[in-house]
């Protein structure tokens, strides 16, 4: 770890690279001469880093993204097949492991909001963070592939899954079968991304968005986001159920009592209009 200006410690510092601006956590994959292509050492640092972050009251958003002209190219094929074929099996399975911990069993339930800012490269295994994080906003220049088939491979690890779970069928089927290309308007055409902007305009698009969560009860904005995900495999009847308890479970974490705040403000107060923003936290 580095030390800010103030004498904290920053996470990260060399295949990660932390920012903190306002309450924005900027978590840049940092090996730009590799396009950001995920090597084991970059995946233990980032498993420290989001776990460092996520009782850090300095990233109240975490942006992930890439330095230079990628987000990511992938997996480093070298390193993570070549360089692990003579290891011993569970040394190997400890660096999977690792690189599934942080690309999607921490950060798809993370409990802080993510969002993926795709500014160039994305391709193979960085559809995996990419998707596991809750929001994304891409370049229109962004290139994006699954382009696996082409090397004679499946997109494995748990690539497939990721896209399923964003795109319809015909458009999962025909990128991973083709290995074709697109960029960050057809990734927004096809749900992948949320938005995509021009490349100089991007920064600023996610900032606003980062800025937008940040007006919200981090309490209740961790448990929508987090009761979403588990309610979309659910039938109905454990749906109703899970839900009930959870607006409860929020009721008794929520220390700032967001809840009696926002009733107030609109039923009272006639201060808080809900659909033109957030209530105005005590």
């Amino acid at each position: 770890m580095s030390t800010a200006a103030n004498g904290k410690p920053v996470p990260g510092g060399k295949n990660v690279l932390v920012e903190f601006e306002d309450g924005i956590a900027w978590v840049s994959l940092n090996r730009p001469e590799k396009r950001n292509s995920m090597n084991p050492a970059l995946a233990y640092e980032m498993l420290e880093v989001l776990e460092a972050l996520e009782i850090d009251d300095r990233a109240g958003v975490l942006v992930l993204t890439g330095t230079g002209e990628s987000f990511s190219a992938g997996m480093d094929l070298k390193e993570y097949f070549r360089a692990t074929d003579g290891l011993p099996t569970l040394e190997r399975l400890r660096i999977y492991r690792t690189n599934a911990m942080w690309q999607w069993r921490l950060l798809a339930p993370y409990p802080k909001p993510t969002i993926a800012m795709v500014n160039g490269w994305c391709f193979g295994g960085a559809f995996t963070p990419l998707i596991s994080c809750d929001l994304a906003i891409a370049a229109e220049e962004a290139v994006f592939g699954l382009s696996e088939i082409n090397w004679g491979i499946i997109p494995a690890g748990i690539v497939t899954k990721a896209v399923a779970q964003v795109m319809n069928q015909r458009d999962c089927l025909y990128y991973i079968m083709t290995g074709e290309t697109f960029d960050g308007k057809r990734a927004k055409e096809m749900g992948l991304v949320n938005d995509a902007v021009p490349k100089d305009q991007l920064r600023e698009r996610v900032r606003k968005l980062a800025r937008t969560l940040l007006e919200k009860n981090p309490v209740v904005l961790s448990a929508a986001k987090q009761a979403y995900k588990q309610v979309r495999d659910m039938t109905w009847e454990n749906a109703a159920d899970y839900l009930a308890s959870k607006m409860d479970q929020t009721s008794f974490l929520d220390k700032d009592n967001g809840r009696a705040q926002g009733m107030k403000q609109f039923l009272d107060d006639k201060s808080f209009k809900p659909g033109l923003g957030a209530y105005k936290k005590n």
